[in-house]
């Protein structure tokens, strides 16, 4: 039975292999050490193939869900892994085992060393305690007898060192009057603080003369250090030793301070005076080499004006003299260095408005540049290279928004510098020179500043920090400079409110002295801006100022050309409208006049054609020759018709039964009137108004139509008699021939012509027209008295 129940030999190794491994990778000491069992909660919780390791780990449940989970062949390889990481551990155990047992035997064989040599070195302690203690005693023995010589001695020297200092203060005088003769100032100084503690304790009794010569040899050292440091011809450093020496006398140099800063900011004055001048230089010397002729020499950098340099380093100078000899002027000399550079940079911004170029700018920029770097080697405290580079980035703005002002007045100017003259038969075509010379500005000006924008982000005086924040405001720039354009082209043409827009776009359009025909010349400029400019410096863009990103991508793009174009595009159809508005309203009050002035019910028979229509023709000849300056031919568009089933034969597409009609009397005429009313139902549609192009028919034809549209209206509201129709007949028929050499499509204007005299036959009391032979002849004579006045016109 005993045999029976004994674990296997083999069972009791396993055992130990396993404590020692628990113990090994257990983080929980107390568990490894105990060794039972783990509790169900932790068992449960180890139940897992991944959880042997864990100090909660039970075989058996492992066992369980090994073989619940894994098949023969599986549990077979997880035999063989097992017994491989088995064997490694074993030898690693070993390994520790042995490495142990190594370092065991060397610390007991260092512990037997050190017990060797420990046991002599008590002896030695011995051996040292009596011979330190026999030194003592000699040393006292030496002192004791020495004590009274050495305190007879010590007399002695005190005696000799007090000779020496009464010595030096009979003698004090005459030294002093040396250095004063060799300005040797500062060993005066000196000299005089030495004895000074002589004097406050015997100067009344002793030495009452030996201090009331030194004193007044100190007042002329005093006085002369004073003129030392209000001297301008001293050097700095002098100057500076003056102020240090008259402190060491206790001078009161609070006084000092105030004078040195008065000349301190007198000389800022100087220089910012002469600092302008040196900035005049530069700008001129960029100037003439500009305007220079190609034979002369034209220089590649502007002058260098050593007077500057001087002067900053000089100032510098100053700046540190007074950190050491005042130190508590450090805010002061802040204040006076950022109020110098302010007031450098404010006269840059005030050259700006004069509209000077990027290379002057950048000219003037790298000087105070320069000299701001000078400065802050001495005064670092006042943060000038921040400062310099907040305010370049000041002026950069500025002058990127000052150049888009400019090239605005520019465009401006070019459109409204000559007021064309209309007249038939002008051999100039000034509009047309408007336009040229407007185009030339905008894309000329245009890629004008951004080669000039170009310079600021590719030279070297520091801007190269404010690359993104140029590239930026160039982007909105020109956005904003054309979103202005469009709105000083709305203001041209009366289109916009000048208090609702911003004052320099309305300082930049001088709008009493705009022609009606300087619309036409902007709408066309707004075709080309949108087609040709905005293209083109969108390119330019994209090479040389691509990048920025200082906006944020909440913000979108800077320069947007696709709202440009459209911006532009909806602006020229608003301005061709509006130049074709105009035309047709001042045509309309000469329509008006002519139809409201004279008694239509008494009008009397007509004997020639009326003037109104040498007017009209007159009107439309003006507006001809300006259309023809700005605008292409177009093609030649015929009227359309909408499909329809009605008759087409009706009285006012019949010209031979509206003859027949006319010879009628006046029963048959409203019977006529009738019949026309109800062919009008059945007549084909005719599309009249399209839309308006850029040519030079759809401009004039547009502008015909209205008028004749107009006319018609003028018609419909009054009442004539017969003669009265008769002149109206006379009139619109005479009209037909000229009309049709303005516009592009006859049969529109024939269409309007005839509604016209349809309207005066419905408002007719007695709608008897003329004889076709009466109206032929009529029109002859007229057209032979134009004939013979043509030569007297031209």
């Amino acid at each position: 039975m005993a045999t029976e129940n004994a674990p296997p030999p083999m069972d009791e190794k396993v055992r130990r292999t396993r404590e020692l491994l628990a113990s090994f990778y257990s983080s929980d000491p107390s568990i490894a050490s105990a060794g039972g069992p783990p509790s169900p909660s932790s068992a449960a919780q180890s139940a897992s193939l991944d959880s042997i390791n864990s100090p909660s780990f039970d075989p058996d449940v492992y066992m369980n869900l090994l073989i619940q989970k894994s098949n023969l062949e599986g549990l077979l390889q997880k035999h063989v892994e097992m017994a491989a990481e088995i064997k490694n551990l074993d030898t690693d155990l070993q390994m520790l085992v042995y490495e142990n047992y190594n370092k065991f035997i060397s610390a007991t064989d260092t512990i037997k060393r050190m017990k060797n040599n420990i046991s002599g070195m008590e002896t030695s302690m011995e051996h040292l305690l009596e011979k330190i203690m026999s030194v003592q005693s000699r040393s006292v023995t030496v002192n004791t007898s020495l004590f009274e010589k050495r305190e007879h001695v010590e007399k002695l020297h005190r005696t000799r060192n007090l000779l020496r200092k009464v010595q030096f203060i009979y003698d004090l005088p005459s030294r002093l009057g040396k250095c004063i003769k060799s300005e040797a100032y500062a060993d005066a100084v000196r000299f005089f603080t030495g004895a000074k503690p002589i004097f406050e304790a015997y100067g009344e009794s002793s030495f009452q003369d030996c201090k009331k010569a030194s004193e007044e040899a100190m007042q002329v050292v005093i006085q002369n250090l004073q003129e030392k440091l209000y001297s301008d011809s001293e050097p700095i450093e002098a100057r500076a030793e003056a102020v240090v020496l008259l402190k060491q006398l206790n001078f009161p140099v609070d006084s000092l301070k105030s004078k040195l800063l008065e000349r301190l900011e007198e000389f800022l004055l100087r220089f910012q005076i002469e600092s302008e001048v040196v900035e005049g230089i530069v700008e001129d010397s960029s100037e003439s080499s500009k305007v220079g002729k190609a034979s002369d020499p034209v220089p590649t950098k502007p002058p260098t004006v050593s007077t500057d340099q001087a002067s900053i380093n000089e100032f510098s100078k100053m700046v540190h003299a007074f950190l050491i000899i005042f130190p508590d002027t450090e805010k002061r000399l802040i204040e006076l260095s950022q109020d110098l550079f302010s007031r450098r940079y404010g006269s840059i911004q005030k050259k700006i408005e004069k509209r000077i170029s990027s290379a002057n700018l950048l000219a003037m920029l790298r000087v105070v540049s320069a000299d701001v770097a000078v400065v802050d080697e001495v005064l670092p405290e006042a943060a000038l290279p921040v400062f310099s580079l907040e305010a370049a980035s000041d002026i950069i703005r500025n002058y990127i928004s000052s150049s888009f002002t400019h090239l605005l007045l520019e465009i401006s100017e070019s459109l409204t510098r000559t007021q064309p003259s209309l007249e038939e038969g002008a051999k100039e075509s000034p509009l047309q020179i408007a336009l040229e010379s407007s185009k030339k500005a905008v894309i000329q000006g245009s890629m004008g500043l951004l080669l000039d924008f170009r310079q600021l982000i590719e030279d070297n005086v520091g801007l190269a920090k404010l690359r993104d924040l140029i590239i930026d405001l160039v982007q909105e720039g020109f956005q904003d400079f054309f979103q202005k354009l469009e709105q000083s082209f709305l203001l041209l043409s009366g289109r916009a409110n000048a208090n609702n827009l911003d004052s320099t776009i309305v300082n930049s359009v001088q709008v009493d002295k705009v022609q009606a025909g300087l619309t036409l010349v902007v709408a066309q400029l707004s075709v080309f801006i949108e087609q040709s400019a905005v293209p083109r410096i969108m390119e330019e863009i994209a090479v040389s100022f691509s990048g920025g990103g200082l906006r944020g991508y909440e913000n979108g793009p800077a320069f947007v050309p696709g709202e440009i174009c459209r911006l532009f595009r909806a602006s020229g159809e608003k301005l061709l409208h509006n130049y074709i508005n105009v035309k047709t309203q001042k045509i309309s009050i000469l329509l008006k006049k002519r139809f409201t002035t004279p008694n239509w019910i008494k009008h009397k028979e007509p004997r020639e054609v009326h003037m109104f229509v040498d007017l009209l023709l007159h009107e439309l000849d003006g507006i001809g020759i300006e259309v023809r300056q700005i605008l292409p031919h177009g093609l030649i568009r015929r009227h359309r018709h909408s499909d329809s089933t009605g008759s087409t034969n009706s009285s006012r597409s019949n010209p031979i039964r509206e003859d027949k009609t006319a010879r009628s009397n006046s029963h048959r005429a409203r019977s006529q009137l009738l019949e026309s009313h109800l062919a009008k139902l059945f007549e084909q549609k005719m599309e009249i108004f399209t839309k308006v192009e850029y040519t030079q028919e759809s401009i004039i034809s547009t502008i015909v139509k209205l008028c004749l549209k107009s006319l018609q209206e003028f018609v419909r509201l009054q009442t004539f008699n017969r003669s009265g129709y008769q002149q109206i007949q006379l009139d619109i028929e005479f009209l037909k021939n000229p009309l049709k050499d303005f516009v592009d499509d006859d049969a529109a204007i024939d269409f309007l012509l005839k509604e016209i005299n349809h309207a005066a036959h419905e408002r007719c009391l007695d709608p008897i027209p003329l004889e076709p032979p009466i109206i032929d002849k009529l029109i002859q004579a007229k057209l032979a008295k134009n004939k013979e006045q043509s030569p007297s016109m031209q």
